[in-house]
């Protein structure tokens, strides 16, 4: 039996809707840590904040992460990690590293 080179839907759809859900995934994270980095100057306890902030937002990611692979569909998985590293892309570029500098 021959294979085909086209890609079928069977395969692209699920891919691009995991690589989509990292992209979401990814803005929810990044933005989160912002406003959490933006608030620790007006708040008693910064500890205690960026500790709540990064454990909801670990818990959210990789709660979507483990929805996304299902069950061991780890292409899946690899589609969102790219999506996530697209939006870290981003985020670093728009709010810039050495802005301050």
């Amino acid at each position: 039996m021959m294979m085909s080179n086209h890609l079928n839907a069977e395969i692209f759809f699920p891919l691009a809707a995991a690589l989509a859900f990292g992209l979401v995934l990814g803005i929810f994270y990044f933005t989160v840590l912002w406003r959490t980095l933006q608030r620790l100057s007006s708040t008693a306890s910064s500890t205690r904040l960026l500790l709540i902030s990064f454990i909801g937002r670990m818990a959210v990611v990789l709660a979507g992460f483990y929805f996304i692979m299902g069950t061991g569909h780890w292409e899946r998985l690899a589609a969102a990690l790219v999506g996530f590293v697209i939006m870290k892309m981003v985020f670093t570029h728009r709010l810039g590293v050495n802005k301050a500098v």
